[in-house]
């Protein structure tokens, strides 16, 4: 296949349709598109913080529109899907075990997520806490009493969680189910019981499957940026090979010094961004662990968004707001906005949006961006959507006259 030179419009293109959001969807989802997005992914990064829907409702929502939450934790306790460390934490597709089992026999690689000096120090209390699962079942880190008289902060785990995190990282422990989002553990061998380790993939075997994952979940890829999309380590495989050997695409985007690459799947897909023929028509809100959006230096260099999440900087510190959504449309990440749902009194508030320098507000612009807001907002069961405050101040009362649009239309 000859080399093609793509637009930086056209690599969006190509990048948002390998991710399942180049258009709206044309039909309801159903719960088996749960497991097929995730397939599309990779991975689905998991995140606790609810002042909306949990990032991984979130992430499937921007893709899959109006679907029932429960159908994640189904998939999980059905054995579609299992958790592990794969970007951070993530729901994983069952198929892809092998490819983290190295990780889970390597613990002491995984820095932070692992603790070798408390499996060394507590060994006996691990081990008691791996027998009572064994002869009670699945168990959740609230099953176990705090004695220590600590508080339950995020950094003052019980010294029972720590031991189930630590056998969960190890993988002697797997995620069985969750409930209300809490973790359900169990022995790995009862979650999943036909895997032996005699069936573990070679790890040069997979290095290579996860660079050709990460390439195709990402739809074009610079080459700094395939390792953080599954957080390999080093040593890691050059991308260059694999085109040699007709494994991966090369191509280059305009202005760009270095080449993209691509998975020979996505063939037509290049061909058609090369083309002009990906037309991006999608608006929607996006998770900060979306992975649109995740590694900052591929959202500026492909999208020119300078995004940080904020949740963990000082509140005198944030310069946009405590839990930014990214807005996405029509292939461009055009703003940003600090939203809340207010579950009980049916109220979705923006308590912040504001929008890209230079980003031209059309009627249609302001309709495309109202009604990514406003699906949100009922999926989130709330029918108002309150305006606090919106960047530049010309934008909030053309965006409220076109939210009362959508729900006159909604009324009709």
């Amino acid at each position: 296949m000859t080399e093609l030179i793509i637009s930086l419009a056209a690599a969006r293109a190509l990048h948002l349709a390998a991710q399942g959001m180049l258009q709206p969807r044309r039909r309801k989802a159903r719960k088996a598109d749960v497991l097929e997005t995730i397939r599309q992914m990779g991975v689905l990064q998991i995140d606790t913080i609810h002042v909306v829907a949990r990032s991984p409702y979130l992430v499937l929502w921007s893709r899959l529109g109006d679907y029932p939450q429960p159908w994640l934790e189904q998939s999980l306790a059905e054995g579609e899907l299992f958790e592990y460390w794969a970007h951070e934490a993530c729901f994983v597709p069952i198929e892809d075990y092998g490819l983290y089992r190295h990780r889970m026999l390597d613990p002491e690689a995984m820095g932070w997520k692992y603790s070798a000096t408390w499996m060394k120090e507590r060994r006996a209390d691990v081990d008691k806490v791996l027998e009572h699962i064994r002869a009670n079942g699945p168990t959740r880190s609230s099953d176990f009493e705090r004695t220590d008289g600590e508080s339950g902060g995020w950094w003052s785990w019980k010294p029972e969680k720590r031991s189930l995190e630590v056998l969960f990282t190890t993988g002697a422990l797997m995620i069985a189910a969750r409930h209300n989002f809490q973790r359900i553990y169990d022995l790995a061998e009862r979650v999943l019981p036909h895997w032996d380790d005699g069936q573990l993939p070679a790890l040069d075997d997979t290095r290579r499957a996860l660079v050709l994952k990460a390439v195709k979940a990402l739809g074009c890829a610079r080459a700094p940026w395939i390792s953080d999309y599954f957080r390999t380590r080093p040593p890691r495989l050059d991308p260059e090979s694999l085109v040699e050997e007709g494994a991966l695409l090369r191509a280059w985007v305009d202005d760009w010094d270095d080449p993209i690459y691509v998975h020979p799947d996505h063939a037509g897909l290049l061909q058609a961004a090369a083309a002009g023929t990906l037309a991006p028509t999608l608006t929607t809100i996006l998770s900060p662990f979306d992975p649109v959006v995740w590694d900052r230096r591929r959202a500026q260099e492909l999208f020119d968004f300078d995004y940080r999440l904020e949740c963990y900087t000082p509140a005198e510190k944030r310069r946009y707001g405590y839990f930014t959504l990214p807005i996405l449309r029509r292939g461009a990440l055009v703003g940003r906005v600090d939203a809340k749902a207010h579950r009980r009194n049916g109220m979705f508030e923006l308590k912040s949006l504001v929008l890209e320098p230079g980003v031209r507000v059309s009627d249609r612009f302001v309709r495309d961006v109202a009604g990514a807001l406003q699906r949100l907002a009922n999926w989130h069961e709330c029918s108002e959507v309150r305006i606090a405050q919106a960047t530049p101040d010309s934008f909030a009362p053309l965006l409220r006259a076109a939210l009362n649009n959508e729900n006159d239309k909604e009324a009709a």
